[in-house]
C-alpha cells in the first residue's frame, strides 16, 4: 500500500527518505526527459549561467513555450520581447 503525506507523518517514517518520497509522490508528477548525447551537458550550463537549477530551467522553459503559444502574458519578472 502505497503510503501518503501528511503533517507530522516525518516521526511515524523510519527515514528521511522515506519521508521525502512519500511527498514527493503526492505532490509532483515525474517526466523522464532524453536529450541527445551532450545535450544535458550543454543544459547544465545554460541554467547554471543564469542561476537556475536544470529542473527550473527546464520547468521555465515549457511554461515560457506554453504561455506564448497559447498567446497569453508571460509569467517571469523581467522578461523581455524580442
Amino acid at each position: 500500500m502505497k503510503k501518503i503525506y501528511s503533517p507530522g507523518m516525518e516521526k511515524q517514517m523510519t527515514s528521511k527518505s522515506e519521508y521525502r518520497n512519500s511527498w514527493i509522490a503526492e505532490k509532483l508528477d515525474r517526466i523522464n526527459l532524453t536529450v541527445p548525447k551532450g545535450r544535458k551537458d550543454d543544459i547544465k550550463a545554460h541554467a547554471e549561467a543564469r542561476s537556475e537549477s536544470v529542473n527550473g530551467f527546464i520547468n521555465r522553459a515549457i511554461t515560457e513555450t506554453m504561455e506564448r503559444d497559447n498567446g497569453a502574458p508571460a509569467a517571469f519578472e523581467g522578461q523581455r520581447e524580442g
